[in-house]
């Protein structure tokens, strides 16, 4: 029985590997690996669907940054991990990355520490919206940008990607960013990695909570879906360690979630570079000292 859980599409084409064969092709997936501000970056492409079924994942883009050097406090570690993330949105929106209004989603539960990555990106989220229509004047050279902390079900009684759907049709931007938590198989990239893709998200699957899904088929637009993984499954973390997958049953324990210890700081240190990341993105005309001085 499979026993190793994980959001990441770098980690799902490990796992292949390590079950075929480092020496065996996997087709209908191509990786590359370079560097962006000093920091890793791994990319991830599945082409067809032949990729999908081997990854588990729908066919697109993943990029996943790691950021180990803001845990270090590197120097300039933040900006460089703002501007980092910044390229990788800029590249996956392609040429009309300037152009139309973007939505700003923050998927998760602010009272749960290490579900509250996207409920913190949406407070430093720079809004203009209602700005650029009402003193376009001053601030008609920004993109429209509006943000929305979406909630969870069992607090506001609505899915939200219905939520989500609904201010879509009203706002019809042209792009929808969504940032959530994810799960990892391992350890060492709890709060350390930020995984970036094309594809939108599935709000509540990194804790095995499927819900309505957040793509271009269901919102009209497209997503790009900003995640960062907070927890591992227990039964993930057993099997990870003992190099095997067929564990006995583990009962209740196959569905503890490990986090770190210091979670609430690493959630608000990368929340923060992740919106400053996105801020960037939308408002290239910025730089990380004009945020500051603007949403302080």
């Amino acid at each position: 029985m499979e026993q190793r859980r994980t959001d990441l599409a770098l980690e799902a084409r490990e796992l292949w590997q390590e079950r075929a064969g480092e020496t065996t092709r996997l087709d209908g997936v191509e990786a590359r690996t370079e560097e962006r501000e000093g920091f890793l970056s791994e990319t991830v492409r599945i082409l067809d669907a032949q990729g999908e079924q081997a990854l588990g994942k729908p066919e697109g883009t993943y990029v996943t940054l790691t950021m180990d050097g803001l845990q270090r406090r590197e120097e300039d570690a933040f900006g460089r991990g703002a501007r980092a993330v910044a390229g990788v949105l800029r590249e996956l929106m392609g040429p009309e990355s300037q152009q139309g209004g973007a939505l700003v989603v923050g998927l998760g539960n602010r009272a749960i520490t290490p579900d509250a990555i996207g409920p913190k990106v949406h407070e430093h989220t720079l809004v203009t919206r209602h700005l650029v229509q009402q003193a376009p004047e001053h601030f008609g050279t920004f993109r429209p940008v509006a943000s929305l902390a979406a909630g969870v079900l069992g607090t506001t009684g609505m899915e939200s990607g219905e939520l989500v759907q609904a201010v879509c049709r009203r706002l019809k931007p042209a792009w929808v960013i969504a940032v959530d938590a994810l799960a990892s198989r391992s350890l060492d990239r709890l709060c350390r990695t930020v995984q970036i893709s094309d594809t939108g998200i599935i709000p509540g699957s990194g804790v095995g909570n499927h819900r309505f899904a957040l793509d271009k088929k269901t919102l009209g637009v497209p997503v790009l879906a900003v995640g960062v993984p907070t927890v591992v499954y227990g039964a993930t973390l057993a099997a990870d360690l003992l190099g095997r997958d067929d564990l006995p049953p583990l009962g209740r324990g196959g569905e503890l979630l490990v986090t770190p210890k210091d979670i609430d700081s690493q959630v608000g240190d990368l929340s923060k570079v992740i919106a400053y990341g996105i801020n960037l993105a939308l408002q290239p005309g910025l730089g990380v000292e004009d945020l500051d001085l603007l949403l302080s």
